[in-house]
């Protein structure tokens, strides 16, 4: 499968999470974009896996993003991905959306602040733009998924 780094992203009302760890988090009213990295064996097909766990549900989520997808109140309205085995751009992408970061979301693997973004409207030209910067061809695939 190819490698590659992803980023989903949801839109949601203001609510609050249980988000294993990190304990309760409250999230503002808007959109939450979360980057992720395929760079294991299975590659890209992690995206695959997510979009399975938003629409089926999970008995026990592993992941802090695990949490999101099967909360009701998080929309996941698109994914965005592109192909790269250069581990570092996942954390670079991250950074490039760090606006509005929830501190300590998605990295526990590596030394960023974090790996959720927040935004008030929708971010597509911000993640476009961060993909670019990065040297990336993105492909964005609208979903819409409850």
């Amino acid at each position: 499968m190819h490698k590659g780094v992803y980023c989903l992203v949801f839109r949601n009302i203001s609510c609050t999470v249980e988000v294993g760890a990190l304990g309760q988090v409250a999230f503002f009213r808007g959109w939450h974009v979360y980057t992720g990295s395929a760079q294991g064996q299975g590659g890209l097909a992690r995206v695959a896996r997510h979009i399975r766990v938003k629409r089926e549900g999970i008995r026990s989520p592993h992941w802090h993003i695990d949490h999101l997808l099967v909360h009701p109140e998080f929309r996941l309205s698109a994914v965005a991905c592109a192909l790269t085995t250069v581990k570092t751009d996942e954390c670079r992408i991250a950074g490039l959306l760090a606006r509005d970061p929830v501190p300590g979301f998605g990295c526990s693997d590596c030394h960023c602040r974090s790996h959720l973004a927040y935004f008030k409207s929708n971010p597509e030209k911000r993640i476009r733009s961060a993909f670019s910067k990065t040297g990336l061809d993105v492909t964005i695939t609208t979903l819409n998924i409850s």
